[in-house]
């Protein structure tokens, strides 16, 4: 199994999370066709991501990836760093604004060595 990470990505986890949902499970050339053509902003970030795990997957195996062969195994995203504002409000009051980031980690692998596992 081979992975990427992205690490303190100024997006909220929740608006992460629905473009990881969109690709986990997926081959990961449709994956790429999914990413490049979504008008979130994150799938940007995402597709550049998994363009790393198929790069190190290449690195490792010493060879170029097939069509159809590789996978989205596992895909998760977790809150990162929050940086705490304050925002005037009305009456002297303050609101915090809080600004939160994540941290993506997307998994690639071939299907047949899942086969073998199991």
């Amino acid at each position: 199994m081979y992975f990427a990470k992205l690490q303190n990505v100024p997006t909220s986890p929740r608006k992460m999370r629905l473009v990881a949902d969109m690709i986990r499970g997926m081959e990961v050339n449709r994956a790429l066709g999914v990413l490049k053509f979504s008008s979130k902003e994150a799938s940007a970030r995402v597709e550049k991501l998994l363009r790393s795990a198929i790069a190190n997957w290449e690195q490792k195996n010493e060879r170029k990836a097939e069509n159809g062969e590789l996978f989205v195994t596992k895909v998760f995203v977790d809150g990162g760093a929050m940086l705490k504002r304050m925002r005037p409000a009305p009456q002297g009051r303050g609101y915090r604004v809080r600004k939160r980031s994540n941290h993506v980690t997307l998994f690639v692998d071939s299907k047949n060595t899942n086969d073998n596992q199991n």
